[in-house]
């Protein structure tokens, strides 16, 4: 694999970014991804792609697009943390409730048998 990755992307016929990130570039990027999964670290996640994109050159427009969308990467994070946690409950709530069917069977068998 090469040291530089193109980032270079036509919309029309002005370029969207017209330069390459470096491998450690590209590290830092996947740190940020990585920061990003875990709501509790969407602070230092921030911080870290604030960090990178402070080393590439941007223009305006693309740096707003840039931010809009890792905002909107951060809210779904959110959103998929919340949702797991209602799932885990809901499987927790489930579990018991069937335990608890289970246990009084067992005891309505017991009970039928004692008659």
């Amino acid at each position: 694999m090469s040291a530089m990755h193109s980032c270079f992307e036509q919309n029309g016929t002005d370029p969207i970014m017209t330069h390459a990130l470096t491998q450690n570039q590209l590290a830092q990027l996947q740190d940020c991804f990585a920061l990003a999964r875990n709501p509790t670290e969407q602070d230092a996640a921030r911080q870290a792609l604030s960090t990178l994109l402070s080393d590439i050159e941007l223009n305006a427009t693309t740096a707003a697009v840039i931010d809009a969308l890792w905002n909107e990467l951060l809210t779904a994070r959110r959103s998929t943390a919340f949702w797991e946690q209602i799932s885990d409950a809901e499987k927790e709530m489930g579990d018991r409730l069937t335990q608890d069917n289970i246990r009084l069977q067992q005891n309505y068998l017991r009970l039928m048998q004692e008659q």
